[in-house]
């Protein structure tokens, strides 16, 4: 079947951005003049995956608000002729069915997921976590969900990631040849997981990034597996089931190995680094930014008036 359905789990604490998150939702928080999670649905859409499900809790009121129309607000920019702002606020609203169902509790990603099964039905589907941003010049989700189509099963974006940060992700253990290499990037088989290894018990550096396409066969697995690491339902638990078990099922886990740009907004500085990188980047701030950046910096920065 073909993929036309993403879950965007959406109902994390935020902690790590206190104070900002105590009244607003960290997928709300702006990457230049957008919130992140406007990224990753509009990742999806471009990818035809236009059937969005957010999960999300009682205090996201806010993300679902923001993929609706606002009349109002709409009439107010058309009043003053300002097209490119109007614009802007639809383009949110257009990127397509945007649907949305609360977690009740926050018990781990593999709950989240599991929130979405009666949404996706018997049809594979993607996961798009709200944390990681992939640069649309780096289409990875397309190959994706090509690699689902030719292989069926599972698929999970991997990236290599230095052997002291392993302990920070999922790891995978993957077969030594790639099964596909004449793709953006290659394609492997995997054959274990592990959630957040200590550094010296990491299977390999392959770490796990916020991009899956799952068969709908993971929603089983999900409502059998107990809690894990941090006394959570984890999704990685439920995948090293379906990897391990794969040659029985035939419901084989593979892995797409991605070596483009991807921004972590999950954490405050690769946050700040995220913002800074994509409005030097954009043609409309750029000129003006860029070039204060480089004074700054050889003013001395932070150091220039001590």
């Amino acid at each position: 079947m073909a993929v036309t359905k993403a879950v965007i789990p959406a109902a994390g604490l935020g902690t790590r951005f206190l104070p900002a998150t105590k009244a607003v939702p960290k997928e709300m928080l702006p990457v230049v003049d957008r919130p992140a999670i406007e990224y990753v649905v509009e990742e999806a859409s471009r990818a035809g995956l236009r059937d969005v499900l957010l999960i999300t809790s009682g205090s996201k009121k806010a993300i679902e608000d923001h993929f609706d129309r606002d009349a109002g607000l709409e009439l107010l920019l058309e009043r003053k002729g300002d097209a490119t702002r109007l614009g802007r606020v639809r383009a949110s609203s257009e990127l397509g069915e945007v649907h949305s169902v609360r977690q009740g509790a926050p018990r781990g990603l593999g709950h989240a997921v599991l929130c979405g099964a009666a949404h996706v039905g018997d049809e594979p589907f993607a996961v798009l976590l709200g944390d990681d941003l992939i640069d649309e010049r780096d289409p990875l989700l397309p190959e994706m969900v090509a690699v689902q189509d030719r292989y069926g099963g599972s698929v999970i974006a991997l990236m290599e990631v230095p052997e002291e940060m392993v302990s920070l992700y999922g790891v995978a253990t993957v077969d030594p040849e790639p099964v596909r290499a004449d793709g953006r990037y290659q394609t492997v088989r995997i054959r274990d997981l592990v959630e957040k290894p200590p550094v010296a018990e990491a299977p390999s550096n392959l770490a796990i990034i916020g991009r899956y396409v799952l068969s709908p066969a993971v929603f089983d697995v999900l409502r059998r597996t107990g809690p894990g690491r941090g006394g959570e339902i984890q999704l990685t638990d439920a995948l090293r089931e379906l990897a391990i078990a794969a040659d029985e099922a035939g419901e084989p886990v593979h892995g797409v190995i991605f070596t483009g740009r991807r921004y972590d907004t999950g954490d405050r500085i690769d946050y700040l680094k995220a913002v800074i990188r994509l409005a030097c980047e954009r043609p409309d701030i750029g000129p003006e930014l860029y070039p204060w950046l480089e004074e700054y910096i050889a003013g001395g920065g932070p150091k220039a008036d001590i």
